[in-house]
């Protein structure tokens, strides 16, 4: 077990109960065979992690005398402001749930990510000091691998799979690689600048998934919702956009401000007749078309 993992479990243990003492933390602790080796763990370990869980990550871990000496987070505010800081604490601390519960593996599913983990790695130590890598690649469309340099700009993960979106070097135009089609990635020793103004949240903050650019725009998107399907609307929202209009007993409509893109064509297409395009009529009409070809599919049976 990695540091990183303890800072996490610690800081985990500490979000779920709230308030808790360090007599409590070492219980659970130890208690943990799988992390701990069945020790306690000791007051200065527990200072170590807490002084390296504020310089790494700057989250306070505080303790209130009165009641017992219960330590708490201090600013948790911070990490929920901070999208990709709760990302990671809230997927290890599902990792450590999993972990604590390994005697229900055979009750617990869970998808595989194709993501070429190791590639993600270098990406990122590449990304911190802006050098050019090497990527030899073969798009799903292509028959064929290719080699060329690309400068990493940021890195999304998208419907279970990693993506680096890069200026290629080549045609100096930017564009966006699958992890999972990498075959080969070599760090070279050549620098690039990164623009100064780029935004990794502000660059896909109009579209849906992956898929931008394209001469396709944000606009104002209106659909309607069925009653039974509302719920999942409201709980899991298709964009950060996403604002109710009007609540009717038989549907709601929602307003978006998003491109309309092909993988947000495709995310419509998968709820089927739960949602229907009311504005624009272009969309619209994409969706009808789209809809007539795969009648034509199943026209015969």
């Amino acid at each position: 077990m990695n540091q990183l993992q303890k800072y996490t479990w610690l800081i985990d243990t500490i979000r779920r109960a709230g308030k808790i003492s360090l007599k409590e933390i070492s219980d659970r602790w130890e208690r943990n065979e799988g992390l701990s080796d069945c020790k306690p763990l000791s007051r200065a370990t527990f200072n170590r992690w807490k002084d390296a869980i504020f310089n790494q990550f700057g989250i306070i871990i505080s303790c209130q005398r009165v009641g017992g000496n219960l330590y708490y987070i201090e600013n948790p505010e911070d990490i929920n402001k901070d999208k990709l800081k709760k990302w990671m604490l809230d997927s290890f601390a599902v990792g450590n749930i999993i972990g604590e519960n390994l005697s229900l593996k055979d009750r617990i599913v869970v998808k595989p990510i194709p993501s070429a983990y190791e590639h993600l790695t270098a990406i990122l130590e590449a990304m911190k000091e802006n050098r050019v890598i090497n990527i030899t690649y073969c798009a799903f469309n292509k028959d064929k691998y290719y080699t060329f340099p690309i400068e990493p700009y940021c890195v999304k993960l998208f419907e279970n799979r990693w993506y680096v979106l890069s200026r290629n070097v080549q045609y100096n135009a930017m564009r966006i690689y699958g992890l999972d089609r990498i075959e080969k990635l070599e760090i070279t020793d050549t620098m690039f600048n990164l623009p100064k103004d780029f935004s990794a949240s502000d660059y896909f903050c109009g579209y849906y998934g992956i898929v931008v650019g394209y001469d396709i725009e944000p606009q104002r998107i209106v659909i309607r919702v069925t009653k039974d399907h509302v719920p999942y609307m409201q709980s899991l929202p298709i964009h950060h956009s996403q604002k109710l209009l009007q609540h009717t007993k038989e549907y709601s409509d929602f307003e978006l401000y998003v491109a309309p893109t092909y993988d947000f064509i495709m995310r419509l297409l998968q709820v089927g007749t739960m949602i229907e395009v009311i504005k624009p009529l272009s969309l619209r009409k994409t969706m009808k078309e789209k809809i007539s070809e795969m009648l034509k599919m199943y026209k015969n049976d």
